[in-house]
């Protein structure tokens, strides 16, 4: 049973990585691309959309890794788990804090409401974005160093 919830849990925190570091290196690069206001439009849709999957997404990770630390504690491998979640738990403090606010401004905007500083705002959530896969990624990482 533990083997499937670490199969299970280096599954979803990988694809969660997959798609932050896609978000950051494919989709808003393809956005800025855009002509006009066609980039901000796909900031706003893609913040409604992931807005809505991701915060399930976190925090079902963070479960899942606090499960497999609990049902492994006498595994060599606990220690990395624990650091792990340690480190999911930052990401899920970051993105309320730091994220969310501007998530939830920016996926109202229109070319007609939005505010004169919404490029420096977007701005901002693209590098405390970029942190925050840094550190979903590190925990990938020590997720799959669990594993050996």
């Amino acid at each position: 049973m533990l083997n499937a919830l670490q199969v299970v849990t280096t599954v979803a925190v990988g694809l969660m990585v997959g798609v932050e570091f896609s978000v950051a290196f494919v989709m808003n690069r393809i956005f800025n691309a855009l002509p006009e206001d066609s980039g901000q439009l796909g900031r706003a849709h893609g913040g409604r959309m992931l807005g809505a999957v991701m915060p399930v997404w976190y925090i079902g990770s963070l479960v899942l890794v606090a499960a497999w630390a609990i049902a492994g504690w006498h595994d060599p491998g606990t220690g990395l788990v624990v650091t792990a979640g340690a480190l999911l738990l930052v990401s899920v403090i970051m993105s309320v804090l730091l994220l969310v606010p501007i998530n939830n401004r920016g996926r109202t905007w229109t070319p007609e409401n939005r505010p004169e500083d919404w490029k420096e705002q977007m701005n901002r959530w693209d590098r405390y974005h970029y942190v925050r896969v840094a550190v979903i990624v590190a925990a990938f990482t020590l997720l799959v160093a669990a594993l050996a």
